[in-house]
């Protein structure tokens, strides 16, 4: 395994020395979250991602990924096929996977963090359960690296209110918050973000297509930190997006899939959980089952639920299903979700049996974490001349 501490200024996640960690043509990466055919680049993040995803192939060791979820309650369907099984996917090809589990950034929209331990507690039981493996990869919490969050405080240095106040994520997160009034947390929420991919000197960030805007100001960030301090050495890299291909599942209502909900199927789910989940899930009135998302939603959500878990398609699915209507359907549904299960609901039980590994897992993610933070930070005040 490759030491996580193994970081200079000009050295990659494998320790050898590089001007780039990922080779690209004139601002390819910067073209990657601002292209020319809309406001997020998103053509341009494509073409980006699908080289990147040659190079992983060819070369793994060269990557260093940051990715995380928020500790709010259990996982479910959407998150494992949206992320969760990419993060293993990546591991297995040989990736450095960083995963933190971001238990500060569930006060951006929340008056109080109800439930953290418990949350964070199920969140690497989740995680052990797909297939994390604590030995190649290092999961870790915010609260618990001082030197991560630290670097916030230069990095806001480098962004003005007016970038951070028309981010559009940003935009939509107060739209949607919980809160009476936004707290200044909101707008430090996507620098925050840029600490977490910068301060393991991250150089590829999978994202969904809503979150480029987060990524370009990390970007930004790591470029304007470099101009400005870095005296013609790279401190940090400008990570690239690997753009998520994951499909869309509706939850149980027909709206978005949600932990707040409660129209997700968790990870942790039972047998009889999922079967009386699915059989109240929405759908229509047409008897003959068949594939079309612009006008049969919830129909084929469900289609394409049971596709991921078979490995088929959703067309031969419906197929299969034909006029027997929506309660074959939802048979099939939850026969394919709980068999598709099965394996990974065995090992989080076995897991679930032993807490003080749970902790010990995290006790030493977050160890080597704070070697990183630590690490990076002691550069960051080096190339400041901050260094007392």
């Amino acid at each position: 395994m490759r030491s996580p501490c193994n970081h200079g200024v000009e050295t990659d996640p494998s320790g050898d020395p590089v001007n780039t960690a990922v080779p690209q043509t004139e601002d390819a990466g910067a073209a990657a979250c601002a292209g020319p055919t809309d406001a997020l680049g998103t053509s341009a993040a494509q073409a980006r991602s699908a080289a990147l995803e040659e190079l992983i192939r060819t070369d793994p060791g060269r990557f260093r990924v940051l990715t995380g979820d928020r500790p709010t309650g259990r996982l479910h369907l959407g998150h494992f096929f949206g992320t969760l099984h990419n993060r293993v996917r990546l591991q297995e090809l040989g990736v450095e996977l960083f995963v933190v589990i971001a238990d500060y950034q569930v006060l951006t929209d929340r008056d109080v963090a109800d439930n953290l331990l418990q949350h964070v507690e199920e969140l690497v039981l989740d995680y052990l359960a797909i297939g994390v493996d604590p030995a190649r990869s290092t999961i870790f919490t915010h609260g618990a690296v001082p030197a991560l969050n630290q670097l916030m405080l230069p990095f806001l240095s480098l962004v003005s209110v007016s970038e951070l106040n028309r981010n559009p994520t940003v935009k939509d997160e107060i739209a949607h918050s919980r809160q009476s009034a936004v707290s200044g947390l909101m707008f430090t929420y996507p620098v925050h973000q840029a600490a977490d991919i910068l301060f393991c000197k991250a150089n590829l960030v999978p994202v969904g297509q809503d979150q480029l805007p987060h990524l370009e100001l990390t970007r930004t960030i790591a470029r304007r930190f470099n101009d400005r301090y870095g005296a013609g050495s790279a401190v940090f890299p400008q990570p690239d997006a690997l753009l998520s291909s994951a499909p869309l599942l509706l939850g149980t209502d027909g709206t978005k899939m949600s932990k707040s909900r409660n129209n997700a199927i968790t990870l942790a789910a039972t047998v009889d959980e999922t079967a009386r989940l699915v059989k109240g899930a929405k759908t229509d009135s047409e008897r003959h089952i068949s594939y079309d998302p612009a006008t049969r939603p919830e129909v084929s959500s469900l289609l394409l639920l049971a596709a991921l878990c078979q490995g088929r398609s959703p067309e031969q699915v419906a197929a299969d299903i034909g006029s027997a209507g929506a309660a074959a359907l939802k048979k099939v549904v939850t026969e394919s979700v709980n068999e598709y299960l099965a394996p990974i609901r065995a090992r989080r039980a076995e897991y679930g049996q032993d807490r003080a590994h749970l902790r010990a897992v995290l006790s030493e993610g977050n160890e080597r974490a704070r070697a990183v933070a630590d690490a990076t930070l002691a550069e960051v005040r080096a190339a400041m001349n901050t260094c007392y």
